[in-house]
Formats: C-alpha cells, sequence, structure tokens
C-alpha cells in the first residue's frame, strides 16, 4: 500500500479543477461552523456556575444585566417557574428561550401548578404532560433541558395542603418516564427540600420524607438525573458560610451523601435555591459570605449550577433576599453578588 502511493504520479490541477476544490473547502467550513454554533455547553464551564432565580420571564433583562459578561465563551443559569397559565403563552416563553441563547443564559424550568388559595394544586397526569408537552414546542437555547418536578413537596402548602411523599414519589416517576419518552434531551431534577423544616403538621423533616418516598418506591432516584438542593445558610437565613450542617450552606453535601447510600451513584447537584437574608446581623458581611461560599462552598466539583432566591423579591415577603428592591434598583444582596461575576 505504501509503495503505491509513493510511485503514484502527482495529479494536475487545472484553475477550473482549483476553483471547484476552494468552493467545496469553503462550504465544509461554513457548515462546521455553522455546526459548532448550534451546539451549546451542556453546562457553563468551571468558575461559570453562578446564575439567579426569577419568577417570570418578564424579569429577563434585568437578569441578563446582572449577569451579563465580556468573556464571549461565559455561560450563566437562570432558574424560573412554568406555571400551568403558562402554557398558553407561547411567544412570551419562546421570545424568552430566543433572548437567553443570545445572552448565553441556561435555563432551569422549575414545573409548577396554580395556587389554590394559601397552597399549590397537587397535579393530575394530563397537567403535568401538558406542562412538558408546551416546552417540546419551544425551541430551547440549549441541547440539554433542565426541568425541576415542583417545589419543596415537604412542606404542606406546596403541595394541596398536604404532606404526601409517597404521592409525590408517584408524580416524579411518571414525570420523568414522560419527559424521557419525547427523546428531547429533558434532564429531571427533583422537587428540593427545605432541609431546615421540623417534622409537624404543616412540614416534615426532609430526611424522613426521603425515606418515605424510597419506602414507596426503592427505585425512584433512578428517574432523576441530578440532585436539586436548597442548600440555604441556617437558622434564620442568617448564619455564616462556613457553618456546617444539614441546615448549613453545605447541607446539599448530606443530601448527596444520602442518594449515594440509597443508589450506589454519585449524583452531582444544582443549588437553584440559596442565599442569604439582608438585615441587621448580615448586611455588612454579604459581600465576604458570597466571596467565600464560591472559593470554599459552591467550589465543590459536584455543583452545577447555583441559582441565589431571587432577583425581583419586594415588595412582599421576599424583600429581604431580593436583589433589586420596589423601584427595580441593586440591593445590597446584589451588589455583593456582582462582584463573584
Amino acid at each position: 500500500m505504501y509503495d503505491s502511493l509513493v510511485n503514484t504520479k502527482p495529479i494536475i490541477y487545472n484553475s477550473a479543477m482549483k476553483s471547484r476544490l476552494k468552493q467545496v473547502a469553503v462550504a465544509a467550513v461554513l457548515s462546521l461552523c455553522v455546526l459548532i454554533s448550534a451546539v451549546v455547553p451542556v453546562f457553563a464551564q468551571s468558575g461559570q456556575v453562578l446564575g439567579i432565580h426569577i419568577m417570570s420571564t418578564h424579569d429577563f433583562d434585568q437578569a441578563e444585566d446582572l449577569l451579563k459578561s465580556s468573556d464571549s465563551n461565559e455561560w450563566h443559569y437562570l432558574t424560573i417557574p412554568l406555571t400551568l397559565g403558562d402554557v398558553q403563552k407561547h411567544e412570551e416563553w419562546q421570545t424568552f428561550f430566543d433572548k437567553a441563547r443570545e445572552a448565553q443564559l441556561i435555563p432551569i424550568v422549575r414545573l409548577a401548578t396554580r395556587a389554590e388559595g394559601a397552597d399549590w394544586q397537587v397535579p393530575n397526569r394530563k397537567e403535568m404532560t401538558d406542562l412538558i408537552g408546551f416546552l417540546s414546542t419551544l425551541d430551547w437555547p440549549t441541547s440539554d433541558r433542565y426541568i425541576i418536578v415542583l417545589n419543596e413537596t415537604n412542606h404542606a402548602k406546596e403541595f394541596g395542603g398536604s404532606i404526601n411523599p409517597e404521592k409525590y414519589a408517584e408524580i416524579l416517576r411518571f414525570t420523568s418516564q414522560w419527559a424521557r419518552s419525547e427523546d428531547a434531551g429533558y434532564k429531571v431534577l427533583p422537587a428540593a427540600m427545605d432541609l431546615a423544616a421540623p417534622n409537624g403538621s404543616e412540614t416534615m423533616e426532609a430526611f424522613t420524607y426521603l425515606d418515605r418516598m424510597v419506602a414507596y418506591d426503592p427505585d425512584i432516584f433512578s428517574h432523576i438525573d441530578y440532585l436539586n438542593s436548597h442548600a440555604y445558610p441556617n437558622p434564620g437565613f442568617s448564619a455564616s458560610p462556613s457553618r456546617k450542617g444539614q441546615n448549613s450552606l453545605e447541607g446539599f453535601k448530606y443530601e448527596l451523601s444520602y442518594l449515594k447510600e440509597k443508589t450506589g451513584k454519585d449524583f452531582e447537584v444544582f443549588i437553584t435555591e440559596t442565599g442569604w437574608i439582608d438585615n441587621a446581623s448580615t448586611g455588612r458581611w454579604l459581600s465576604s459570605y458570597y466571596q467565600y461560599a464560591l472559593q470554599h462552598v459552591w467550589s465543590d466539583k459536584r455543583v452545577k449550577a447555583v441559582t441565589p432566591f431571587i432577583l425581583q423579591g419586594s415588595p412582599g415577603p421576599f424583600a429581604g433576599f431580593s436583589f433589586l428592591d420596589a423601584a427595580g434598583k441593586p440591593t445590597r444582596q446584589y451588589l455583593a453578588f456582582q462582584k463573584l461575576l
């Protein structure tokens, strides 16, 4: 084979052949560029785990202002709820996804139902398929589509006024199976637990809740792709970032250890809610708290995203957590967090 190649006479190209070869080469390069530009990283690159939690597509512009970077290779994250009331808003959500692609922001979509008085409705199967079906009509900015199945279901108010780990396990399994059957790149995250919740009539301790899910369905965690955590600096959303414990900023480590024990699998984690309340004991320390968290807690290689709660929570009960005040101006939270970006 080698001799035949060496002794082959050189090919003589005329001008027409050369022109055609150039055209083919240019077309190949352009096709490769289009292919590369269409593929979005599964995760933001190392050190770019940060993002923000928003409550509405209308918060996008302010979120982009917070997270914008001069580095064209940087991607950040946006956690956002999708309610049953949103499934008629195709144009609004497609615009949101289009803008996210342009701004290099990766959506983490939390599936939600609708409020009934003080409680969030427990979904039926049709409602969950409606939410997935709506998302499947959209052109996503990323190849992997991150979805969260409900929110803090160890609170009765988040689950129709009841605490029912067995029912939630059924919903999680069904939703995961349905999403995966779409073969559209969905990555399923479970409802995050409130790690500081006690056992009582309105809440259930997180690992007690998880134990009941596993007792009911031993394979339940085979239906998730990542852990979803709300690792807040408790007690009082005011503790030092160096504090250890289940209800500390490092609470996600306890959850990951639990999943390892139950499944034998090493999961990665999206921390879709976290952050301090701005009060007399935390206000002047916010910058150093966030800096420490990024360097010593969220630097854990298993952490894929951190989206503090919340961009716009003022006025209202979340004003102390809000990155923007009622007039839309940056708060101390915003300014402290922005230094990390």
